[in-house]
């Protein structure tokens, strides 16, 4: 039943997203902005909420909120959206897990992330600030929030890698999907999204260098 709910869940909010993008093609990005900012804070907290449950349900497609959060909310808003959540849900993944263990964390995300969370935490993330840094600005951040309680990692080791890799690698997703979607398609915030998202890029391949490096010293 668990992951009869967590497909339901899954499938749910890919139907949505699809729906939205197909509205946003075929009508235009502007009524739905209007509806948006009708809603006032009830959008950005939607968001958050909605990009909460893909971070402590990691096999959802988290994503695809921060170009949602761009596209609806603009680039300021959605860049503080992004972040407060990631911050607010992340560490909550940590928490989870350092306080309650394996056990629950396999019963939440099912057997085949916690596969995945397993192999992070086997990392040396553990006085290795930069390696953990890396790692949590790749699209595998809600796996290595939990691998990072199991693995041991005192708080205070988390927050810090956890606050820099929020600031610098939401702003060029939810740039991206400001500039797709804004009215002028501005090319100024397009292509500095477009070079954080190839510097994300050549962070992800050092991080998984030196995991695999890492990795075979360990073997």
């Amino acid at each position: 039943m668990p992951r009869l709910r967590q497909f339901l869940l899954i499938a749910a909010v890919i139907a949505g997203l699809a729906v939205l993008f197909h509205l946003i093609n075929v009508h235009g990005l502007e009524p739905i902005r209007a509806q948006v900012e009708r809603l006032g804070f009830w959008a950005p907290l939607g968001i958050l909420l909605l990009r909460g449950v893909s971070i402590i349900l990691p096999a959802l497609p988290s994503t695809a909120y921060s170009l949602l959060a761009g596209a609806l909310l603009g680039f300021q808003t959605g860049f503080i959206t992004i972040v407060v959540c990631d911050l607010i849900f992340c560490q909550a993944a940590f928490l989870l897990a350092s306080n309650y263990g394996r056990g629950p964390v396999r019963k939440l995300v099912g057997e085949r992330a916690m596969t995945t969370i397993e192999r992070f935490s086997r990392n040396q993330l553990e006085g290795n600030p930069f390696l953990l840094t890396g790692l949590l600005m790749t699209g595998l951040f809600d796996f290595v929030s939990y691998a990072a309680g199991l693995g041991g990692i005192a708080w205070r080791s988390f927050a810090l890698p956890l606050l820099v890799s929020v600031l610098l690698s939401s702003a060029p997703i939810v740039a991206l999907g400001a500039g797709i979607f804004s009215d002028n398609n501005s090319k100024l915030l397009i292509g500095a999204a477009v070079f954080g998202v190839f510097g994300l890029a050549v962070i992800a391949g050092w991080v998984k260098k030196r995991t695999r490096k890492q990795a075979g010293s360990d073997a």
